[in-house]
């Protein structure tokens, strides 16, 4: 597999345009530092209350994304990104 050099909004942008297919989001946590690997989706509406949110992620660069093992909705901060994997293709992102 090879690895690719991109940006944290190159891939925020990639994670948006996945059109509801599974990746893989590699992260340090904010809280306490520690390594997340997290496969996720973007556009899952199962268990939307459809009250919103009270805040704007863009606002704080995190991502709203559904994680798949957990079966629960998360937040990926942008700028704790590491890798991402998608179709195949492993992307390092730089700051």
């Amino acid at each position: 597999m090879t690895t690719i050099t991109i940006t944290p909004s190159k891939a925020k942008q990639m994670m948006v345009a996945s059109n509801g297919k599974i990746f893989t989001v590699c992260f340090m946590k904010k809280t306490d530092g520690a390594y997340r690997e997290m496969n996720a989706r973007i556009g899952v509406t199962k268990g939307i209350n459809n009250k919103g949110r009270s805040f704007e992620p863009d606002d704080y660069d995190l991502l709203g994304v559904y994680d798949m093992q957990k079966h629960a909705y998360r937040m990926v901060n942008l700028r704790q990104v590491v890798t991402l994997r998608m179709e195949d293709k492993e992307y390092r992102v730089k700051v």
